[in-house]
């Protein structure tokens, strides 16, 4: 039976014992427990708004026997006050899918210089991306990727202040053009464009082959509900609706408990107004 552990630097040792991303990887190999690992999360390297992890990652692609028994990774797993969201430095990806072939789970917090590369991996069975915003590029490289047992797909894609460059039309591609033949968690979240989303999402060829369908954490209204409650009746597939954080009335809400399955509508906020302008707000950016 495999272990979850997790390693980190705080400030202090990065700044007076010298630890950082090139020493991470060391440590984390000294440790007698690390061969029990399966379940591996890196926190906090130190000053990871100033410092990227690429030596972390080119470790782990260094030493790949090593690591080879490592079945879920998550790199960057950070509270607010050790760095926010939109400071984390990432690296490029691009050796960790060969480096990792016995990898299931894969989630990465964080999307400044963040690079996938090319994303191709035959086992790989959940991608989870927290960001402020999502790049296009990564979406693309998304969209590209061949992962034929991924099961799960959740991407924050964020506020266009923090590194989203995309509109509508870019879900809209990806939807079109990603192909996940064995995909069951579908998770478009976290963006100031949640209702075209939600209608991009609906439309989509996953919506046959899903069982969760989440469109939490963005600024979803009326609008996006409506549509929800128009279509979703459709599928009976899904089993679980998420879209907690949003800004629906309370009426629509209501409606929504009451389809047959079960949904998540907590955290309901109210648009704020100011100057005659109504502002909407994703929870994850900054």
């Amino acid at each position: 039976m495999g272990i979850t552990k997790k390693y980190s630097y705080d400030f202090d040792q990065y700044e007076e014992e010298g630890k950082g991303p090139s020493t991470l990887v060391e440590d984390i190999l000294a440790d007698p427990e690390f061969p029990q690992v399966t379940d591996l999360i890196i926190g906090d390297w130190g000053n990871s708004w100033e410092e990227d992890c690429q030596a972390i990652l080119d470790g782990i692609a260094a030493n790949a026997q090593r690591f080879s028994h490592v079945e879920k990774l998550f790199i960057g797993d950070m509270e607010f006050d050790e760095c926010e969201v939109s400071w984390i430095m990432q690296g490029n990806y691009k050796e960790l899918w060969t480096a990792l072939p016995h990898l299931k789970e894969l989630t990465i917090k964080g999307s400044m210089d963040l690079d996938l590369g090319e994303v191709c991996h035959e086992d790989l069975e959940s991608l989870t991306i927290i960001c402020g915003g999502l790049p296009v590029y990564v979406i693309e490289e998304i969209q590209k990727a061949r992962l034929p047992k991924l099961k799960k797909l959740l991407l924050y894609i964020g506020s266009d202040n923090y590194g989203f460059d995309g509109n509508p039309d870019t879900i809209r591609e990806f939807l079109e053009k990603v192909q996940l033949p064995k995909l069951e968690y579908l998770g478009i979240v976290d963006s100031e464009i949640q209702d075209e989303i939600t209608e991009f999402v609906l439309e989509s060829k996953f919506m046959t082959q899903i069982h969760t369908l989440d469109l939490s954490c963005g600024t979803l209204s009326d609008k996006g509900g409506e549509l929800i409650l128009e279509k979703l009746p459709q599928y009976d597939n899904i089993k679980y609706l998420d879209v907690h954080h949003n800004f629906m009335s309370e009426k629509l809400i209501k409606k929504l408990e009451e389809l047959p399955l079960s949904v998540d509508t907590s955290d309901r906020n109210e648009p704020d107004h100011y100057n005659g302008k109504i502002y909407m707000y994703a929870m994850l950016t900054e």
